[in-house]
């Protein structure tokens, strides 16, 4: 097995590796002039089992190609099979007609990906399941659920929290780590005018007096977030957090969430924010790294995955 991580998210990918306990393969990835990408793998891989870490997230074009060059590399060096580790994956929430003329770039990314060469995919909490259906390779769709039960369940009594979906999308979602914590579950009503702005309208089920835990896949501007909490605590709620898979956090997300009603924001590494932790204090990562290290370990043993979707 071999592993070999893109430039963007260097960190998540040494964790993997310390996980797995193998060194990252050696491999050059630069630039020209001009922003071409340019990958050199400087070991044999001939008949290996290459494993690519790379988040598409910002620059998600940057990224995306970066991991596209990376496989036909990989391919005409004559890796046994490819699989592309995408932690994030850009594009997901492009997975349907939003109106007249628009693309399903999931779609499209997904195309990309194969026809490039992968064997596989594995990624973590997609914004919409059905992308899966995308792909004609075989792709593993983990969840962060466990990883966020584990810390949820260091915080909070179970018998007074209620875990809210901040939109009717994200219920299935909700309603399956609420059952794994033995909590209730809200829904909130929400209006959105254009992407990146929301509205609440209302919140569906019982939070006065409740420790209340928002769940979700995305976080970008927090615009939805932070005026769900706020609500949420206008309606009289104890308490409200956050678990976000995916911190994009663009724009001011983190100044909103200092100056929302939040007590915090854990997010996962799948995304490296880099410096962005020092600019709220409410801001928590929880690492991924067993989980994906996990995952990799047994889709090379060719052992199942599926325990790992169970908490």
């Amino acid at each position: 097995m071999k592993i070999i991580t893109g430039t963007s998210n260097i960190p998540l990918a040494k964790e993997v590796a310390e996980y797995i306990n193998i060194p990252l393969a050696n491999a050059a990835i630069k630039r020209f002039a001009d922003d071409e990408v340019f990958v050199e793998i400087k070991e044999n891989i001939r008949g290996e089992d290459v494993f690519i870490i790379c988040s598409t997230s910002h620059p998600a074009n940057d990224n995306l190609v970066e991991l596209l060059v990376t496989i036909d590399a990989l391919k005409r060096a004559s890796a046994k099979r490819i699989t592309a580790v995408m932690p994030y994956y850009g594009y997901a929430r492009q997975d349907r007609k939003a109106g007249p003329r628009t693309p399903i770039s999931a779609k499209l990314v997904a195309n990309l990906i194969t026809t490039a060469g992968a064997d596989r995919v594995l990624t973590i909490d997609l914004h919409a399941e059905q992308i899966q259906g995308f792909f004609d390779i075989p792709t593993d769709n983990l969840f962060a659920g466990p990883v966020f039960a584990k810390d949820i369940n260091k915080k909070f009594d179970s018998d007074n929290l209620v875990a809210v979906s901040p939109d009717v999308g994200g219920v299935v979602r909700t309603r399956g780590i609420a059952n794994k914590l033995g909590a209730s579950i809200a829904i909130i009503d929400k209006r959105r005018s254009k992407p990146g702005e929301s509205e609440v309208m209302n919140i569906v089920g019982d939070v006065a007096g409740k420790d209340c835990i928002i769940l979700d896949d995305i976080i970008d501007s927090a615009g939805t977030i932070c005026n769900a909490a706020n609500k949420l605590i206008e309606d009289g709620a104890k308490s409200v957090a956050a678990y976000i898979t995916h911190g994009v956090l663009t724009g001011k997300a983190l100044e909103r969430v200092e100056k929302s009603s939040l007590s915090e924001l854990v997010i996962t590494n799948s995304i490296n924010i880099g410096s962005k932790t020092s600019e709220t204090s409410k801001l928590k990562v929880v690492s991924i790294a067993p989980l994906l290290g996990e995952a990799i370990k047994r889709i090379s043993e060719e052992s199942s995955v599926s325990s790992l979707f169970e908490f």
